[in-house]
């Protein structure tokens, strides 16, 4: 297959994938891979393939073209498109929750020689590793990061990207409890796609209101919550999105929780589960393991909350999400890590029978406690 044709596919499958007709699509990108002897197109393809999976949430596969398209990439000898393959190397680890090596790859990337697409695509560089260091609890340079993103996107006046800084943004203020801002940051993403996204994947508008919804379950305006994310969920499943159809059932579960219906909960809090546990997004197992915690406490099913606590905390020091109490940001001092909402301060002598922890990782006298087995937290709490 020559560069034309090569060309005329890459289009073809492109064309089918934004007609949601993503199996199709991945059936013409692999044939050109196959039979295509032009490395550019080889590498354009790969790309294709990244992309595709990662919506898809096929995360193994993703990093399997992102490994191969590093490889054409030393082929072609071009600076370019070795950062461009770095980044989405960096992005698929960062998908199946290996933060570290995310960094890792983020760092190969910005060291680098300065390139024309180093212009380009530092923005997403900082925005990946901002990621990946709020997957790991390190407040203070996922915010750094974060921030470095947000100029590069106003730099280059690419709205595209500032939406995207904005969704995490969202994340990031939930994670650390200032709701105000866990709202305000993905409203501006979706001012963003109103203004400028006429012509931009749903998938921005959907992320959007996806944290959206997140924001106003924390601030308790459930209403809204159930709209965004009706909103969201149906744009999920219209592209087959399963990662994002995850985060929606988990938010359900978290909106049916927080009204006190526990017997809605549990299923929505089970199906999310699962497609995590598919995919392989073992910080939202950690998550969706901390809802159904929380909902036996509601019910004083204490040892039941306890197992899910234990398998939450399990997966979270897999994966490395972690502070240890001599290495906590002196910056932001009052606020734990995700693996510390794992940690429920369950207390062996409360009288109540429960087995003691067998370790604990944290100082109360360095952590601010979020929740209390002992005093049976309420269903409402976040």
């Amino acid at each position: 297959m020559g560069q034309d044709q090569t060309k005329q596919q890459i289009e073809k499958g492109l064309q089918l994938y934004q007609s949601n007709q993503t199996e199709k699509a991945l059936e013409v990108w692999m044939k050109v891979l196959e039979k295509s002897s032009d490395l550019m197109g080889r590498f354009r393809v790969l790309g294709c393939l990244v992309t595709a999976h990662s919506e898809m949430g096929r995360y193994k596969e993703m990093l399997k073209f992102a490994v191969v398209q590093i490889d054409t990439a030393r082929e072609l000898e071009d600076a370019d498109f070795l950062l461009e393959s770095y980044l989405n190397l960096a992005r698929s680890n960062e998908k199946l929750c290996e933060f570290h090596k995310t960094i890792s790859y983020c760092k190969t990337c910005l060291g680098l020689p300065g390139t024309r697409a180093g212009a380009q695509l530092g923005g997403q560089v900082s925005l990946s590793m901002g990621n990946a260091f709020l997957g790991l609890s390190v407040f203070q340079k996922a915010l750094e990061s974060f921030e470095k993103a947000l100029r590069y996107a106003h730099n280059n006046d690419d709205a595209m990207l500032e939406c995207r800084v904005c969704c995490s943004l969202g994340s990031f203020y939930a994670q650390v409890k200032d709701y105000e801002k866990a709202l305000f940051f993905p409203c501006k993403a979706a001012e963003l796609v109103n203004d400028y996204g006429k012509g931009w994947s749903l998938k921005y508008r959907a992320m959007s209101q996806y944290h959206m919804a997140v924001a106003y379950r924390l601030l308790g305006h459930l209403g809204s919550a159930m709209e965004c994310c009706e909103e969201s969920m149906k744009i999920a499943l219209q592209h087959g999105d399963r990662p994002l159809q995850a985060l929606c059932l988990l938010c359900f579960a978290d909106i049916h929780r927080s009204r006190g219906d526990l017997e809605t909960a549990f299923p929505r809090y089970d199906s999310a589960m699962s497609i995590m546990t598919e995919i392989g997004n073992r910080l939202g197992q950690v998550q969706a393991l901390l809802g159904v915690a929380k909902c036996w406490v509601a019910r004083k099913a204490l040892d039941k909350a306890l197992d899910a606590i234990e398998r939450a905390q399990d997966l979270a020091e897999e994966v490395g999400n972690k502070v240890p109490a001599e290495q906590r940001d002196p910056e932001l001092p009052q606020l734990p890590p995700l693996i510390h909402e794992a940690w429920l301060c369950v207390t062996p002598s409360s009288g109540h029978g429960l087995p003691p922890r067998r370790s604990c990782i944290f100082s109360t006298a360095c952590w601010r406690p979020i929740y209390s087995l002992v005093a049976v937290a309420s269903a409402s709490s976040p």
